[in-house]
């Protein structure tokens, strides 16, 4: 018995060390990654839908424009975001947890607008 549970301790601690990538020193952490993900899409979307409409605008020009300030309001380099993506595209387990966790976020701050509109109607 003594045996087996030493063998099961030892398949456990392999299984999470392999499982659970760690996350370079140079790349983002999930929650900042998340964080400025979202600003980036909300910036390239907003391009998308508004500024792409506006003839006296260029897309390009406004999007680079957005995602500077995005980097600039957390504090990250571009170079550090681009990074950060590639090494989550190619930890596709953890950039799906990633996207999940980030998605559910937004739903709980959409789910307390939603509460807030109807408790002030």
């Amino acid at each position: 018995m003594k045996y087996f549970n030493l063998l099961f301790l030892g398949i456990v601690v392999f299984f999470f060390s392999c499982s659970k990538s760690k996350i370079p020193n140079d790349v983002m952490k999930p929650e900042k990654m998340q964080a400025v993900f979202w600003d980036y899409i909300r910036a390239d979307v907003f391009t998308n839908e508004f500024i792409k409409k506006d003839s006296t605008k260029n897309p390009d020009v406004e999007n680079a424009r957005l995602q500077q300030q995005v980097f600039a309001k957390h504090k990250v380099s571009k170079e550090t975001f681009y990074r950060s993506y590639e090494y989550y595209l190619k930890h596709q387990g953890i950039m799906k947890n990633l996207i999940d966790t980030m998605m559910v976020r937004q739903q709980k701050v959409i789910s307390k607008i939603a509460d807030t509109v109807k408790i002030e109607n």
